[in-house]
């Protein structure tokens, strides 16, 4: 791994936050600049990172002419008021998931970054791991033979309080953006097209944002997805992508190294495996480089904008809507 060519700005010094500026060390460079709400958090973050930039404002970031790139990793709720000033302002930009909290928000994004010419683009993990790049490549050779199904769980645990963001209406929470947005995006990069066909049931938690989720996908050839995702209820971080001539299973979802293929013939099991879990954001980080470079587009906003798709037509069936859509 090479250091980076651009300069980079973090907009949040959350958890995702650290590791972005970790990723950037391990690539032998450093982040260019930080911001955050609270600017006290800002200027110990670039303290520990060596980041000789913290903005008096998180806004700041966007007139910043020396800036190439910014990461956006605040609440989701609050990233398309990020997105459309970042963009217009010519950023590039690489944002946490959800990379909005539905579908329309996500098309003014579109817009305003085609309108700008920059790069716009969805953190998510399972479009940069070698991993799932390496299983894309066995599935094209045929040797599995045709997609039939695919199973993706996702049950996380937390705390049962109704004032943390899991579980906070204000604050976006609930399943379906929180880990629904990986359970999708994995089917997505399976499938062989956009599901046309979307069942789907819920379970509240008590401050009216979705708990429980269950998903049956079925696209145009034909391919069935099943998703259930809990967040007061862990379950195996494991997919599963069934063919007529055998199965894989990955492990450790959704960064992951390793995959295992029971070959339905004989049983017999082998082990994929590819890149390293540590190096996820790495990989993120040189992607969008490439893509901002125009060496190579490997950011898959096609994909995500599928998936956002899905989550908002899934939850506009229930009538789940957040404080910010309630004028729709």
């Amino acid at each position: 791994m090479t250091g980076t060519r651009y300069r980079w700005a973090s907009l949040g010094c959350g958890v995702i936050g650290h590791q972005l500026a970790e990723a950037m060390e391990k690539l032998g460079g450093s982040l260019y600049a930080v911001g955050n709400r609270t600017k006290s958090k800002a200027e110990a973050f670039a303290e520990k990172y060596g980041i000789s930039k913290v903005y008096d404002r998180p806004e700041d970031i966007f007139s910043d002419e020396n800036v190439d790139i910014v990461y956006i990793s605040t609440p989701h709720n609050t990233h398309i008021n990020y997105l459309l000033p970042a963009l217009s302002s010519g950023k590039h930009v690489l944002c946490e998931k959800s990379i909005t909290l539905n579908s329309d928000e996500l098309a003014k994004a579109v817009a305003c970054a085609k309108e700008h010419g920059v790069v716009l683009a969805e953190a998510m993990t399972i479009y940069h791991m070698p991993i799932y790049r390496k299983l894309n490549e066995l599935i094209r050779s045929g040797s599995l033979g045709e997609l039939k199904v695919i199973q993706m769980n996702f049950g996380s645990y937390k705390e049962y309080d109704m004032k943390n963001r899991f579980f906070n209406r204000n604050l976006a929470g609930g399943a379906m953006l929180d880990i629904g947005v990986y359970a999708l995006s994995f089917v997505r990069w399976f499938l062989s097209s956009q599901p046309d066909q979307v069942l789907s049931q819920v379970k509240y938690a008590p401050t009216g944002v979705d708990e429980q989720v269950g998903i049956l996908l079925k696209n145009k050839e034909e391919e069935m997805a099943t998703i259930l995702l809990s967040l007061h209820a862990k379950q195996p971080k494991r997919g599963t992508i069934s063919f007529d001539k055998g199965y894989v299973e990955l492990f450790e979802y959704p960064r992951g190294e390793k995959a295992i293929i029971t070959w339905t013939e004989d049983g017999r099991k082998e082990e994929i495996a590819a890149g390293s879990t540590l190096d996820a954001l790495s990989y993120e980080v040189m992607d969008m480089e490439a893509a901002v470079s125009g060496e190579r587009n490997d950011m898959h906003l096609d994909y995500t904008i599928d998936v956002m798709d899905l989550m908002t037509q899934i939850r506009r069936e229930w009538g789940m809507r957040y404080p910010e859509e309630e004028h729709e």
